[in-house]
């Protein structure tokens, strides 16, 4: 059960994220989630929105380097030690979490993460087996 994420390259520069935002909201594409990380000179957006292909569309279009990348996206309970429990079970299974971000919504009483891992397929039968709630494109999209 994973989710397309996309990454979109940044220069550091005054503007460029405004312009991919605008790219992607100018054809009606919402964003269901987002975080960027930067260095000095680049940064990458990541985003889960709720129509990749025109997304990838219209970054490309403005010239920006876009990759789709495999994510797991769980709930986790919205407390203390929720995002912990996930860890936890990863730790035990010896995966490795690349990188992760995480929102809430209103709609929910869960905590929604958003982990990039390198074997996303091999992972999702662990997290199923000790009851962890995955989430689709659909259900996001829901949300």
């Amino acid at each position: 059960m994973n989710v397309k994420q996309l990454s979109v390259f940044l220069e550091n520069k005054e503007g460029k994220l405004k312009s991919a935002v605008d790219a992607i909201s100018s054809k009606g594409i919402n964003i269901r989630a987002l975080s960027i990380a930067d260095s000095s000179k680049y940064g990458i957006l990541r985003l889960i929105v709720s129509d990749n292909e025109k997304a990838i569309k219209a970054l490309e279009e403005r010239k920006f380097v876009v990759k789709e990348t495999d994510v797991i996206v769980v709930g986790v309970k919205d407390e203390p030690n929720g995002l912990n429990s996930v860890l936890e079970v990863l730790e035990e299974a010896n995966v490795n979490v690349e990188y992760l971000y995480a929102f809430v919504s209103t709609q929910v009483d869960e905590a929604i993460v958003v982990m990039k891992i390198e074997n996303c397929k091999d992972v999702v039968p662990i997290l199923r087996e000790k009851n962890i709630k995955l989430l689709s494109k659909e259900d996001i999209d829901a949300i």
